[in-house]
């Protein structure tokens, strides 16, 4: 059997995280086509399948799930070794992989990713966005970015100082129509758009006022699981959304969307990268995190 090449390992551990040849070739940056001949090359060399392949899904087979078990924590500690060596070079170089909520990615995309793009044009950032926890070290992440109180206790916070807050926003035409909620209990007589949580279910609307939460199962025509859509769906006057604050600020300060209830929307603990602190970080990923250092003074 000849060795199996560091890109056929690869291929291999981003399908079995990915859990799809289509995501994985995505990650990879490369072909469909082209990953699946890598594997198939890695399973004649190994002379046994390592994934069941349908039309519809793959899985790992008993081989594979051993082969995934034992690979994965050795090609780690390799990229470790390669970023460690490369952490001596003065200017930082290679790729950076993310791990976000999709607001979050929102919020930092702009006054952090492109910043430090533009100041380490040799380094590459590959942001994966998903509203589930993941582990960022079992999945290969060097950074994850969640709402403070959703970090993990074994990982390393950097606060990037953007207190969160929930808007709830209707349209003109729809307020006009419908008239204006005064407390949240009056959401009960209007047509809401519910948010579907990553695990399927649908999320009961947050409010506190005096330190009084408050939390309304709300009803309406529509459930919605993307930001975007619920942007949308407030835009055109299908019900009231209840959305993050910096997705629908724009359309609130140009008039398109009305804001109700914002004496119940109190801001909350903002934004954290996280890493683990056992692991050698490299040029990079200390360049990114003094980066988002100097971002939290400025907007303390």
């Amino acid at each position: 059997m000849e060795l199996a090449s560091l890109k056929e390992l690869e291929a291999a551990i981003a399908i079995a995280r990915r859990g799809t040849f289509r995501a994985a070739a995505i990650d990879l940056g490369m072909s469909t086509t082209a990953l699946s001949h890598t594997i198939s090359r890695l399973e004649a060399g190994l002379g046994v399948r390592l994934f069941n392949r349908t039309t519809r899904s793959v899985s790992l087979t008993d081989a594979g799930r051993l082969f995934v078990q034992q690979v994965a924590p050795s090609l780690q500690e390799l990229h470790a070794a390669l970023d460690l060596v490369r952490s001596h070079r003065e200017t930082p170089s290679g790729t950076i992989r993310i791990n976000a909520a999709p607001f979050a990615a929102r919020a930092i995309i702009s006054p952090l990713v492109l910043e430090f793009l533009r100041r380490y044009p040799d380094m590459n950032v590959d942001i994966v966005t998903e509203g589930k926890m993941v582990d960022i070290v079992k999945d290969g992440f060097d950074l994850g970015v969640r709402v403070e109180g959703l970090v993990p206790t074994d990982m390393i916070a950097v606060s990037l100082g953007l207190p969160q807050r929930h808007a709830v926003v209707g349209s003109p035409e729809y307020f006009k129509k419908h008239g204006r909620p005064i407390v949240p209990p009056d959401l009960l007589n209007h047509r809401c758009i519910r948010v579907r949580l990553p695990d399927g279910s649908l999320f009961r609307w947050r409010f506190e006022k005096d330190g009084e939460p408050v939390q309304i199962d709300v009803r309406g025509p529509i459930a919605l699981d993307e930001a975007s859509l619920t942007r949308t769906a407030v835009l055109e006057s299908a019900g009231v959304g209840y959305l993050f604050e910096q997705d629908i600020l724009s359309e609130i300060e140009a008039g398109r969307g009305v804001r109700v209830l914002e004496d119940w929307t109190p801001p909350y603990p903002g934004l954290c990268l996280y890493y683990p602190g056992r692991r050698n970080l490299s040029a990079g990923v200390r360049a990114f995190l003094d980066l988002a250092r100097e971002f939290s003074r400025k907007a303390a």
